[in-house]
């Protein structure tokens, strides 16, 4: 086990209260600041929810047309998967009923086959028919499963492809698999939780699905193939690697198959990888993203935990990396503690967006520092954003945020920042009806301890002195946010909800006056806890 360096970088100041710009005002915009899933080819670039695309790292953000049921539906793409000319896209969505309050649903999958010029729409599998039969076979044996009817509870958190074979791995609905482009699609079997290995072989496979609880134990249970009951079935990731091993990660680890990407359901093998507190094993049984770094022929996984109170390892997994070098026999350990979210390679360098920050292997994964807060000299991230998604392409590596879409020519030592864009000329390609402004504020009503900070967003006609200061109900001087000369374009002024004197505002109304070239503009703040 070689022996880990994490090394945390801090960055000094503060960027809560300054002006930051000129800020290009581009119409093509990404639809939300909120960037969970990246997926790169070459130098076009995907991105969630709206599968927004970019090539050549063109200013524009394009919405590429045919995607009603993002567009005029209520999908949203929760995990892309992209190679060449095929784009394909998991949709969900999030249902709402009184009872359940508001779960993540499946709502089916868009394929392109010609870079996202034209799209088809494939929809999601589910059971129903009542009487529809809900048995399989699996090695020659006959067992049960539960009926799926309803697509609450199965969004594809991971989709994956080879060829025309395509995986989607989904919650209640397991691991999906179409060998026809998502014309028709089937359920691939999975071992049991505690099983390491499924293979056809055997004939007395016994999915626990309990059916009698008492003092919070099963005391009766039956032989049921049910995702919601196993947590083994449970989908969250899926990958396809060089060697065209298929793995897939599950609330109960990893598994591994030599044979998912032409074997006959029926006789789909799977070694299984679960949680043992074994320094050379997973740091968790819970895994929700998978990735290759083909230079180093590392397979890296992320580790979420997932150990309950009563388990035997109660206490002792924890968030991390681990990779693979020999196919999941053994695992190297990294980042252990960070909350990971997502990978990317590139020339030898791995990057990790955390819950937490930005972590950068500059060695392949061995050593790792933490980035300091990105901001560019015309824009900044908050101070509490969290890093989601992760891509690299031929020039570029893309990073997923919540306040954006960062990306870097230079393996990390600058960055470019993309937020979603509102023009004070008024709208952009989702709300081209939005009016004209001379000034606006964002998020607005704005919580210091939701949002971090607000942004003033305001225009400079004419070269020279820009004053922006803000002011309680009564009028009086609360802070000001910068005082410089500054030439023509559009221009955030930055503001964290606290006062000259470091105290943070109280609820109310504040005004915000922006002064620049004899001209004076204002508008209004609700500030919030």
């Amino acid at each position: 086990m070689k022996k880990v360096l994490l090394t945390i970088i801090f960055i000094t100041g503060t960027v809560s209260a300054q002006v930051v710009g000129p800020i290009e005002s581009r119409f093509n915009s990404i639809r939300q600041n909120g960037v969970s899933t990246v997926a790169v080819t070459g130098d076009t670039v995907w991105i969630s929810p709206s599968l927004n695309r970019n090539i050549d790292n063109s200013p524009d953000w394009i919405y590429p047309s045919g995607l009603d049921s993002i567009d005029n539906g209520v999908g949203r793409a929760f995990s892309i998967a992209v190679n060449n000319d095929t784009v394909f896209a998991g949709l969900g969505f999030s249902s709402v009923s009184e009872v359940a309050g508001s779960v993540p649903a499946a709502y089916g999958y868009y394929i392109s086959t010609d870079g996202g010029d034209n799209w088809y729409f494939s929809d999601f599998l589910l059971d129903n028919r009542i009487d529809e039969d809900t048995t399989f076979v699996y090695g020659g044996t006959t067992y049960n499963r539960k009926r799926i009817i309803v697509p609450e509870q199965s969004p594809p958190y991971s989709v994956a492809f080879r060829g025309e074979v395509l995986f989607s791995a989904n919650w209640a609905s397991g691991l999906l698999r179409s060998t026809d482009l998502g014309q028709t699609w089937e359920r691939v079997v999975l071992p049991p939780f505690g099983e390491s290995l499924l293979t056809p072989s055997r004939n007395d496979y016994y999915w626990i699905n309990c059916i009698e609880v008492e003092n919070g134990s099963c005391v009766e249970d039956e032989n049921v193939y049910d995702s919601v009951e196993d947590d083994n079935l449970k989908g969250f990731a899926v990958f396809v690697d060089s060697k065209d091993r298929v793995w897939f990660g599950s609330a109960g680890g990893i598994n591994i198959s030599e044979n998912a990407l032409t074997a006959p359901i029926d006789s789909i093998e799977w070694r299984n990888v679960n949680f043992s507190a074994d320094p050379n094993g997973l740091l968790a049984r819970w895994i929700i993203e998978i990735d290759e770094d083909t230079t180093t022929n590392r397979v890296w996984m992320t580790n979420w935990l997932a150990e309950s109170s009563n388990s035997v390892y109660a206490g002792q997994d924890s968030y991390g990396l681990v990779f693979t070098e020999d196919g999941g026999q053994t695992f190297e350990q990294r980042l252990i503690g960070e909350k990971i979210n997502a990978l990317t390679f590139k020339d030898g360098y791995v990057f990790a967006a955390g819950e937490s920050g930005l972590f950068i292997s500059r060695d392949g994964g061995d050593s790792w520092i933490k980035s300091p807060r990105i901001k560019t000299p015309n824009q900044v991230l908050r101070e509490s954003v969290q890093f989601e998604g992760a891509g690299a392409g031929t020039e570029r590596v893309w990073i997923g945020t919540t306040d954006g879409i960062i990306s870097t020519d230079d393996l990390g030592n600058t960055w470019e920042i993309t937020r979603l864009n509102f023009p004070l000329s008024g709208g952009n390609t989702f709300d081209p009806e939005a009016k004209t402004v001379d000034a606006y504020a964002y998020p607005n009503p704005f919580s210091p301890y939701e949002h971090d900070i607000v942004r003033i967003r305001f225009k400079v006609s004419d070269p020279g002195n820009v004053k922006v200061r803000v002011f309680d109900f009564g009028m009086n001087l609360i802070r000001e946010l910068d005082s410089k000369s500054l030439t023509s374009g559009d221009y955030e002024a930055i503001w964290d909800g606290y006062d000259d004197h470091s105290r943070k505002v109280a609820n109310g109304t504040y005004f915000y006056i922006v002064e620049s070239s004899g001209k004076t503009v204002n508008g209004k703040i609700l500030v919030v806890d």
